[in-house]
């Protein structure tokens, strides 16, 4: 299926999603983070703070520095994202395309840290479908050393995503786990 009318399809998915389906799978999923191995072996997390019907990550980024992990977010400037070490979770204001940044913007730098990838739609493979940005791509490829997890729904787990050269896999794929 192309790239435009997968985002359709699951961004109406999204849309559809309650809050309390949503509040029980971003549960279910940080559940299962906690118990990875690559969550359990960070130091760091990069994960990001969560927008619209997004997997919520603010439970997660309390409990990793609850866990003894910095954490840092992503901003956005000019054309490039960089994460920002967030130690108050609440010095947040809304940034590129509304989303939620750090109200700082000085670079973390972590080189091995786990970076959570938030998406569209995935495949077993680590294939992702992004929002169309490149603003992680880019990223991954200026550091490359960083494991990378994402947090699915159950109907963002699809067959086969379309890559194309800059497109970088996540290495692992943590689904919502249906009851």
């Amino acid at each position: 299926m192309e790239k435009a009318a997968l985002r359709q399809i699951i961004r109406a998915k999204k849309r559809a999603m309650t809050p309390d389906a949503i509040a029980a799978a971003s549960e279910n999923l940080a559940r299962q983070l906690y118990r990875h191995p690559a969550y359990q072996a960070a130091n760091a997390i990069f994960g990001y703070l969560s927008y619209n019907q997004e997997v919520r990550t603010l439970p997660i980024l309390r409990q990793a520095q609850l866990d003894g992990k910095r954490v840092a977010v992503p901003k956005v400037i000019g054309d490039t994202m960089i994460f920002v070490w967030l130690d108050d979770l609440a010095d947040i204001a809304p940034g590129y395309q509304g989303i939620p940044e750090p109200l700082v913007d000085t670079p973390a730098d972590c080189p091995d840290a786990l970076v959570l990838m938030p998406g569209l739609a995935f495949d077993r493979a680590g294939h992702r479908l992004g929002y169309g940005g490149g603003f992680y791509d880019k990223f991954l490829a200026r550091e490359p050393n960083h494991p990378t997890l994402a947090l699915c729904y159950a109907f963002q787990l699809v067959d086969r995503v379309e890559t194309e050269a800059h497109d970088l896999p996540v290495n692992y794929v943590l689904v919502e786990q249906k009851r």
